[in-house]
């Protein structure tokens, strides 16, 4: 039976990275499966096909405010909760599933108001990411309300989805939500569309013109590359990367690397002037996303120097897919994804991120062999149709009790020793 999903989403969807393609490849699959999906965002982002998305109206004194941990988030997330509730009236969901922890409160809101099942799509740790982005002091006085807030947050939803192991021990441990609300839903690829590409391709790519600033890349055919995805940020490691490549091209390295992301572009390409490296550093800002295929085949390595420990790294997974060996902070979200076949360095450690880089360029061979497991591994554990199918399975059983009116959504109408026993089937169930 086709449901109809009101997802939320307090941020600039759509925009090429992160949360933001968790979101849209959710909605395709489920979209695939039949079921009519509507997302509720922030005023800015790109507009996609075959996607219903409706916008906020934009906070006066900010129009232009996009991405990032701020204060402004606050004033957006009044006008998110008042489209939502208004979404919810008209489009009469079956389901609500919030993203990011202001998502889900918005959901509680909406779920008690129009008596709907609420998941929430956990996609790291807020007051984690928030002190991650230097927007939070850990030992200031803001710290522990927020902290509780999170918590009380974790505990409202029906399911909650995390998409690395990592994040269900953390939920468990530090949140005490239980076990038997937490389902996993990994983050997944399309192998079809990220796939390895031949020398012959890449280096026909290598040479088109480099459409942002009017001019060709100019890699040499010979050269090795290694390129990173994502956001361009301190917590993502971006300075770290850059220290990297110094390091490596003060060894005589002949490699170049091609850094793809927004925002502050600017500010990066300045400290590669101030290191010496601009020459071999090349940042092409935002890729859309239905380009990033393409320039992720104009690498030899792929590069996850993200610091935080529980937020996510889908970038990996098109790394992976694409058949490119990665080299990681090691993070227990990375190692989800790798297993053995990732290359890690200690978080924040420059030297090993540099090393690490240096020995998949020194033999590429095994670095192709390494890339060949990564796709296989990436095709074999990480599809999005598998992932549709578990949220689906979670919709089905939090839909069937909230449609039986004779029957309380918290039990069933089972006693509450019953309950436990019964969520707990249904859960292994879906996680199966």
């Amino acid at each position: 039976m086709p449901y109809r999903i009101l997802m939320i989403a307090p941020t600039s969807f759509f925009g090429d990275y992160g949360c933001h393609v968790r979101i849209l490849e959710e909605t395709l699959a489920l979209q695939n499966l039949g079921h009519s999906v509507r997302i509720v965002t922030y005023p800015r982002g790109r507009a996609l096909p075959n996607l219903e998305i409706e916008r906020t109206m934009p906070i006066p004194w900010r129009v232009d405010y996009e991405v990032g941990s701020s204060r402004h988030k606050l004033g957006l997330d009044l006008f998110l909760a008042a489209r939502v509730l208004r979404a919810a009236r008209r489009f009469k969901p079956d389901i609500l599933h919030g993203h990011l922890h202001e998502g889900a409160l918005i959901g509680w809101l909406a779920a008690k108001i129009f008596r709907k099942p609420l998941v929430f799509d956990f996609q790291g740790s807020l007051t984690g990411e928030m002190v991650d982005h230097r927007f939070l002091n850990p030992r200031g006085a803001f710290y522990k309300p927020l902290r509780a807030l999170e918590q009380w947050i974790d505990q409202q939803p029906s399911y909650i989805f995390t998409s690395a192991a990592y994040q269900a021990q953390l939920l468990e441990r530090d949140y005490h939500v239980p076990a038997r609300k937490i389902v996993q839903i990994p983050d997944a690829v399309n192998p079809e569309w990220f796939r390895p590409w031949s020398d012959e391709e890449r280096e026909e790519f290598r040479a088109k013109k480099f459409e942002l600033k009017s001019q060709r890349l100019g890699i040499p055919p010979e050269s090795p590359v290694v390129v990173y995805l994502g956001l361009l940020a301190e917590y993502q490691g971006v300075g770290h990367l850059l220290a990297a490549a110094q390091q490596l091209l003060a060894r005589g390295s002949d490699a170049y690397f091609v850094i793809m992301g927004y925002p502050g572009a600017d500010k990066y390409i300045s400290r590669a002037h101030e290191m010496g490296i601009a020459d071999r550093v090349i940042f092409p800002g935002r890729i859309p996303y239905e380009e990033i295929a393409q320039w992720l085949a104009v690498g030899n390595v792929a590069v996850a120097p993200k610091l935080s420990q529980s937020e996510g790294n889908g970038k990996i997974l098109n790394y992976m897919a694409s058949g490119l060996p990665v080299v990681a902070f090691d993070s227990p979200v990375a190692r989800d994804y790798l297993d053995n076949y990732g290359v890690y360095a200690p978080a924040g450690d420059v030297n090993a991120l540099a090393h690490g880089i240096e020995a998949l360029l020194a033999n590429r061979d095994a670095a192709k062999a390494l890339g060949k497991k990564l796709r296989a591994r990436a095709i074999e554990k990480f599809s999005w149709d598998a992932s549709a199918q578990k949220i689906q399975a979670a919709y089905s059983n939090l839909i069937g009790q909230f449609s039986n009116p004779q029957h309380s959504f918290h039990n069933g109408g089972n006693p509450p020793e019953k309950v436990d026993s019964l969520k707990a089937r249904a859960r292994e169930g879906i996680n199966d």
